[in-house]
């Protein structure tokens, strides 16, 4: 499996960021091989419109299974939805903390955006 979590640092013991679309970085962890990769997220933080559903597509495209983060709007859960990824909403910890609980299967999957677009 494979694990994206919004984050507010470039380390595993970040805080998970409670933005999606312009969170700072994305942590990619896989459980396969257990490796564990940074990419950064600067070409959607100060994006004037758009960065869910450009941040979606970007997440989308490292082949994750699921994502992590506090909130999620509209056209970036579409996005994530369309492209198969399930989507959790916890930013009540690490990055660490959202990768176990990932891993243990105790993440609620959502059903649908808990905000509206546009929301910072």
């Amino acid at each position: 499996m494979r694990i994206a979590v919004a984050s507010q640092g470039m380390e595993k013991t970040s805080n998970v960021d409670p933005r999606f679309g312009r969170a700072s970085h994305f942590l990619i962890f896989d459980t396969n091989d257990e490796s564990f990769e940074v990419l950064s997220n600067n070409q959607n933080v100060n994006t004037a419109q758009g960065a869910g559903i450009q941040a979606a597509e970007f997440v989308a495209a490292q082949n994750v299974d699921i994502v992590v983060a506090g909130n999620f709007g509209p056209k970036a859960f579409g996005a994530l939805g369309a492209a198969g990824i399930s989507v959790a909403l916890w930013a009540d910890g690490t990055v660490a903390d959202a990768i176990k609980l990932a891993r243990e299967n105790k993440l609620k999957i959502s059903d649908k955006a808990n905000v509206e677009g546009h929301w910072m």
